[in-house]
C-alpha cells in the first residue's frame, strides 16, 4: 500500500528563496504549456497538443533558458506538464459527461504551490545526509534543506513534493509498504449518520458534538477579512510591507481552521476504525447539498425575481461545509483499509423517515429537527439516531448480497 507523510522543512533564507524561484518558474511552465494549448485549438487547423509533444519540447526550453527553466529538475518539469494533462483529460471528461467543464485556468505565482519529484533520486534525495543526526532532503538547485521529522517514514520513498503553505514549507512523501496486519476483530457493526446540530450520530445512541471550528473563528476571520480589503489590489510583489501582513493573517487563520477539521476528522474515524469491523455511512452528494438554489423569475413582472430561500440556504451550505464531511468521509475509508475493516456507503433518501421499529415511511414521523414519532406504531427516538440504524440495516443487506 502507499502511504503518505508530510513533514515541516525549515529551510535558510537563501533555500527559501531558491524554493520559491522554483515554484515560480514551475507556474510559468505551465501557463506556458497552457498558453500553446490554447493556442494550437483557437487556430483553423484544431491542433491537438499532447504531453508527449510538450515533454519534448523541454530539453530546447532548458537550453534557451538556463538561468531559470535549466536550474531545475528535468523530471519535475515533466511532472508539472503532466499536471497540466491531467487538467486537460479531466476538462474533456467533464465535457462528455454533461458537466460544467471547468476549463484550466492559468496560475498566478500565489497560487501554484507544489512541485513535485516523480522518483527518489531524480532531482532530489530523501534523507540526502544519512550519517547526520538531523535529517535533510536534498533539491536540485536548492541544496540540502533540514527537515523535522517528527516520526520514522516505513516503506521505500516513491515521490517526493515540495509544498508551500504561506510562508511554511513542507515536503510531502509517498513510501511504498507492505499491507499491514489488520486489528483484531471486534465483532461490532455500527451506522453512523452526519449531521449539522451533531458531527455525527451512531446506531448505538451515541454522539459526536460538532465543534464548529469556522463558526468559532467567523469573528477573527471577518476582522482580518476587513483589515485586508482596506488595502487595493496588487500584486504579491508590489504590495506594501503591512498589507502582506494582512495576507499572511488571513491565510494562517483559515490555516488553523483547516488544520483543526483535519484534527478533528482523524481523531473520529480513528475512533470508529478501532470499535467497529464494519461501518455503514450515508453515501452524500455534498456538492449537491451545498448548491446555492436557482433562481425564481416573477411572471408577472419582468426582470423580478421571487424569493428561493437563498439567504437561508447559505447559511446550511456554510455550516455543512464547516462539518467538512468530505474530508471526515475520505480519511475514514483510508483508515478502514488499512486496520482491515469494511466501510459501506448506503442511499441516505429516507432513512431518517422510516421507522425501525415497524418499518413505516412518512414525512409526519419526523416533525422536527430532532425528534423522531412514528405515526402508525408509536415509537420514538432522536431522529439522528433513527437514522443511523436505518443506514447500519441498508449496510448490512448489501454486504450481505455483495459478499467479498
Amino acid at each position: 500500500m502507499i502511504r503518505a507523510y508530510k513533514f515541516l522543512m525549515r529551510p535558510t533564507g537563501r533555500q527559501a528563496q531558491a524554493l520559491g524561484e522554483m515554484l515560480r518558474d514551475h507556474c510559468s511552465l505551465y501557463n506556458g504549456a497552457l498558453q500553446e494549448r490554447r493556442d494550437a485549438y483557437r487556430h483553423v487547423s484544431k491542433t491537438s497538443v499532447r504531453y508527449g509533444m510538450q515533454s519534448a519540447q523541454l530539453k530546447d526550453i532548458r537550453a534557451f533558458d538556463p538561468e531559470r527553466q535549466g536550474r531545475w529538475s528535468f523530471s519535475s518539469q515533466q511532472a508539472t506538464l503532466h499536471r497540466l494533462d491531467k487538467a486537460m483529460q479531466a476538462f474533456f471528461r467533464r465535457v462528455k459527461a454533461g458537466d460544467t467543464p471547468g476549463y484550466p485556468r492559468f496560475r498566478g505565482v500565489n497560487w501554484f504551490d507544489t512541485v513535485e519529484f516523480p522518483k527518489d533520486g531524480d532531482g532530489c534525495r530523501w534523507d540526502s545526509t544519512p550519517h547526520d543526526p538531523v535529517t535533510r532532503v536534498r533539491f536540485q538547485g536548492v541544496g540540502h534543506v533540514r527537515v523535522n521529522r517528527h516520526r520514522a517514514v516505513a516503506g521505500r520513498v516513491k515521490t517526493v513534493s515540495v509544498k508551500r503553505e504561506g510562508r511554511k514549507w513542507f515536503v510531502v512523501l509517498s513510501a511504498e509498504q507492505e499491507q499491514p496486519e489488520p486489528l483484531p476483530a471486534t465483532g461490532s457493526v455500527v451506522g453512523i449518520d452526519l449531521g449539522i446540530a451533531n458531527f455525527l450520530a451512531d446506531s448505538n445512541g451515541g454522539f459526536v458534538p460538532n465543534p464548529r471550528h469556522g463558526r468559532k473563528a467567523a469573528a477573527k476571520l471577518a476582522a482580518a477579512q476587513q483589515a485586508l480589503s482596506r488595502f487595493p489590489r496588487r500584486k504579491a510583489k508590489e504590495r506594501t510591507a503591512n498589507h502582506q501582513r494582512a495576507v499572511e493573517k488571513v491565510a494562517r487563520l483559515h490555516g488553523t481552521v483547516r488544520r483543526q477539521r483535519l484534527d478533528h476528522a482523524h481523531k473520529t474515524a480513528l475512533g470508529l476504525v478501532r470499535a467497529h469491523d464494519v461501518i455503514a455511512h450515508e453515501g452524500l452528494r455534498i456538492r449537491n447539498m451545498s448548491k446555492a438554489p436557482a433562481p425564481k423569475p416573477d411572471p408577472g413582472r419582468l426582470g423580478a425575481f421571487l424569493s428561493n430561500g437563498a439567504a437561508v440556504k447559505a447559511g446550511l451550505n456554510a455550516s455543512i461545509s464547516d462539518a467538512g464531511w468530505g474530508v471526515f468521509l475520505r480519511i475514514l475509508h483510508a483508515k478502514a483499509e488499512s486496520a482491515g475493516r469494511e466501510v459501506i456507503a448506503v442511499d441516505p433518501r429516507n432513512t431518517s423517515r422510516t421507522c425501525p421499529a415497524c418499518g413505516h415511511m412518512a414525512k409526519e414521523n419526523r416533525p422536527t429537527q430532532e425528534k423522531f414519532h412514528c405515526v402508525a406504531c408509536g415509537h420514538h427516538a432522536h431522529a439522528d439516531t433513527v437514522g443511523a440504524l436505518n443506514v447500519l440495516r441498508a449496510g448490512l443487506v448489501r454486504r450481505d448480497a455483495n459478499p467479498a
